[in-house]
């Protein structure tokens, strides 16, 4: 006999922005935007509610965020503080669970199929969970609960800020059928485009089209596309998840070809992700370039490093060798730029010198003094130069 999986789904509201107006109790009610600068090409990192009924959203240059919102707020990344309460709320989880897949600061899964004979039901549980984050924090959370990964994300979504909502065997094709097929795992605009095209619009339509009939359109994903469709999702909460990789990108409003402007985008990314690999205290050994031309073309370029690194100069010093390889052979103008690091191992996998190398000491050196600075004042408190 097969036991029902229970899964929670927890996603915090509007974390980032939360953070800062619970930070700043003068900011509450106001239209909040967290990220770059309005001037040059700062993106949106996270909005308030009140600032998205204008329409601001993540991944939004700041410049069109402040003209869509032009009373917003716009504050500085404090990914310390960010963190910092992260950290509070997967502890609140661990109470629960030894099952907790975290996403990213503000989400996570958490399997309590297990739990339920010491806290009762799972929608007990996860009233709880809700219950303690906002008495512990002042934050609030959605909740969605489900027999699988798939419905319990979509559950938490449905009522979002501060929803509770549970799908079950019995109610999720009455919750299913009448959503967009956007919400579907994996479908993007394209292929949301492709579905409606050929009069596929809802969960609904999408779960009564024969499986060739969708395959011609959207080829050997169709499978998949129907199983979601029918609430149906096998994956297990993985709480040992390790990442394989760390990255950063940016989509730029107009495609860029100067490569002054592309070089200072990428030495931004390379920072941040230099500076993710020493929180975690993890290295990297190959560096990668994610580039994507005006037509949507995408290319990646990489290096591999003789030893892994979590420095950012040796980081920084490939980039430069990956980017000027490509625009040598291949150069045009960008409308997506990404940096990433991959070939993860922990710090304390590598080798250690008995006589360690000066110019690896100064990086280091460097790093820890840049990191505590914009850990204090926000990641565009100092940077580097070229």
């Amino acid at each position: 006999m097969t036991t029902t999986r229970e899964i929670i789904h927890v996603d915090m509201d509007a974390f980032y922005a939360s953070v800062e107006q619970l930070d700043h109790p003068e900011l509450r009610g106001k239209a909040i935007i967290v990220g770059g600068p309005a001037t040059g090409r700062g993106v949106v990192s996270a909005a308030s509610y009140e600032a998205r009924r204008f329409g601001v959203h993540s991944a939004m240059p700041t410049a069109q965020a402040i003209r869509r919102c032009p009373t917003a707020v716009v504050l500085p990344v404090r990914m310390s503080r960010y963190v910092e309460l992260s950290r509070q709320i997967r502890t609140i989880f661990e109470q629960y669970t030894p099952l907790v897949e975290p996403i990213s600061l503000d989400e996570a899964f958490l399997d309590v199929t297990g739990s339920i004979r010491l806290f009762g039901p799972v929608r007990q549980i996860g009233q709880m969970i809700k219950r303690q984050i906002k008495e512990q924090t002042q934050l609030t959370a959605s909740v969605g609960i489900a027999p699988n990964k798939f419905l319990a994300k979509l559950a938490s979504d449905l009522e979002k800020p501060d929803g509770f909502v549970v799908i079950t065997e019995k109610n999720k094709q009455q919750i299913l059928d009448p959503l967009g097929v956007g919400r579907i795992w994996g479908v993007g605009k394209v292929t949301e485009q492709a579905l409606q095209s050929r009069g596929v619009r809802t969960i609904g339509q999408l779960r009564r089209t024969p499986a060739e009939a969708l395959q011609a359109i959207v080829g050997n994903g169709a499978g998949e596309l129907l199983r979601l469709a029918q609430g149906r999702d096998e994956r297990e909460v993985e709480p040992a998840r390790q990442a394989k990789s760390l990255s950063s990108e940016r989509t730029f409003v107009s495609d860029i070809s100067e490569a002054a402007i592309l070089l200072d985008v990428l030495l931004e990314q390379v920072e941040e992700v230099a500076q993710r690999l020493r929180r975690r205290r993890l290295q990297a050994r190959t560096m990668t370039l994610k580039l994507r031309y005006g037509d949507f073309r995408t290319a990646t370029r990489s290096e591999t490093l003789a030893d892994p690194t979590n420095l950012t100069q040796p980081m920084w010093v490939a980039a430069q060798k990956v980017f000027h390889r490509w625009h040598k052979r291949a150069g045009g103008p960008l409308r997506l730029l990404g940096f990433g690091a991959s070939g993860l191992a922990s710090e304390e996998a590598g080798q250690h010198t008995l006589f360690p190398d000066p110019d690896v000491e100064k990086f280091k050196r460097l790093d820890r003094a840049v990191d505590a600075i914009r850990d204090r004042y926000g990641k565009r408190a100092v940077h580097r130069g070229r």
